[in-house]
């Protein structure tokens, strides 16, 4: 009994191989894909913006105000200085490493702010740079003491958090707080000044436009290197997407005063950080550096380097979030960068997705973190309820987001993808 013919028709062969080409074929592939993913533990953002809707839902129930214009704008201000403060944080927390004293640092930072140009008169972007330029050297520091002794860095932050501290109370000396002009532009920025409605709708687009150019670019790159590539009607749907819900939140804010240079700025960081991560090879460096110290050094990456870096970048941010607050205050005083500064930064990096374990996380874990605890702040405000409640929920959020990442990385270690 002979075989039967193999069938070599090119009409058939071109329509098998045009089947999975298809629109359908290609959506199918996507929905099991991310289905895999999910099933694996990579979970994403999915549930920090699920755990955002739910807050703002159950807020916006509890008091109506809660979602009006006017309270959403004054949340996206005050989210922006610790909001910065965590974009360092997500930065240590990828290689593996902790800091401690971000609080501390903003603080002092704040403080030497107000002494050089309240006191001692010096033009504003001196004491801006000056600033900049100490908590550079503390990071650089800390990364010194980590690199050449082999102190751990839970050890070394937590005697920067006291040591800064008191730097801090000894430069502001017996007055204890320092007044920030009104009129500087410091304060007008932080405070007063916001996105005329035509720039800001422009900036809208040119994000849309960006959004599907750069995956555009990427998918054209992973075809030539026989890759697969999202089409590019998923690209246009995204960034359409994007257009729509930045256009309507534009929109909403304009009914107030509008969306806030300051907020502006802060997004501005997230996406630089966001490409520094996910499209350079220091980025790549610090996610192998977080996922395997050894492994990266085998392969050939300057691990203290990368180390010295983050560390580097987690205080400058630190500073910059300091004097934005100090800015938004127009005071520097004792207590700034004191209270629940420290502690909100860190959790929000962790509430955003960054992994305590180190090698995962984006700089989007910053924005979408603070979001989530500044939510909670102030609906619970709204509500007229003690500060009390807002650290218990506040503790029970981040207690869950660390659950999450220690369940999704079992998972992942179990598909063998840890």
């Amino acid at each position: 009994m002979t075989e039967p013919a193999a069938v070599t028709s090119p009409e058939l062969a071109r329509a098998g191989a045009d089947r999975p080409t298809t629109w359908s074929g290609r959506a199918r592939r996507r929905r099991r894909a991310v289905a895999e993913r999910l099933r694996g533990g990579d979970l994403g953002l999915l549930p920090v913006l699920a755990g955002l809707v739910v807050i703002w839902v159950v807020m916006q129930i509890l008091n109506p105000i809660f979602l009006s214009s006017a309270n959403l704008t004054n949340l996206a201000l005050e989210s922006v200085p610790v909001g910065i403060i965590a974009l360092g944080v997500v930065c240590v927390l990828l290689v593996g490493q902790i800091d401690l004293s971000v609080g501390s640092i903003s603080g002092l930072s704040a403080a030497v702010l107000a002494v050089l140009f309240v006191d001692r008169g010096l033009p504003a972007w001196l004491a801006v740079t000056a600033s900049l330029a100490l908590a550079a050297l503390i990071g650089w520091f800390y990364a010194q003491v980590h690199n050449r002794i082999g102190v751990p860095s839970f050890v070394i932050t937590l005697g920067g958090l006291l040591g800064f501290l008191g730097v801090q109370l000894w430069i502001l000396g017996p007055k204890g707080s320092i007044n920030l002009p009104f009129d500087s532009g410091l304060v007008a920025f932080a405070q007063l000044q916001f996105l005329p409605p035509w720039l800001a709708y422009t900036l809208v687009v040119v994000g849309g436009v960006a959004l599907y150019a750069t995956g555009a670019a990427r998918a054209a790159e992973r075809r030539r290197a026989g890759l697969a590539a999202a089409s590019r009607r998923l690209l246009a749907g995204r960034s359409l997407a994007l257009l729509a819900g930045l256009g309507a939140a534009v929109w909403y804010l304009n009914r107030d005063r509008g969306v806030g240079w300051m907020f502006v700025f802060f997004l501005a960081l997230v996406l630089v950080l966001h490409y520094v991560l996910s499209r350079t090879s220091f980025g790549k460096s610090m996610y192998a550096v977080g996922g395997n110290m050894e492994a990266a050094r085998r392969a050939g990456v300057d691990v203290k380097a990368v180390l010295t870096t983050a560390f580097v970048l987690c205080t400058t941010l630190a500073c910059v979030g300091g004097m934005l607050s100090a800015s938004r205050l127009a005071a520097a005083n004792q207590s700034s960068g004191g209270g629940d500064v420290n502690l909100n930064a860190i959790a929000a990096a962790v509430i955003g997705g960054t992994s305590l374990f180190g090698g995962r996380g984006t700089a989007f874990a910053a924005l979408l973190g603070v979001l989530v605890i500044q939510s909670i702040s102030s609906g619970l405000t709204l509500l007229n309820l003690d500060s009390a409640y807002r650290f218990m929920v506040t503790g029970g959020v981040l207690l869950l987001a660390v659950s999450l990442d220690a369940v999704a990385r079992r998972s992942r270690v179990s598909h063998g993808r840890a």
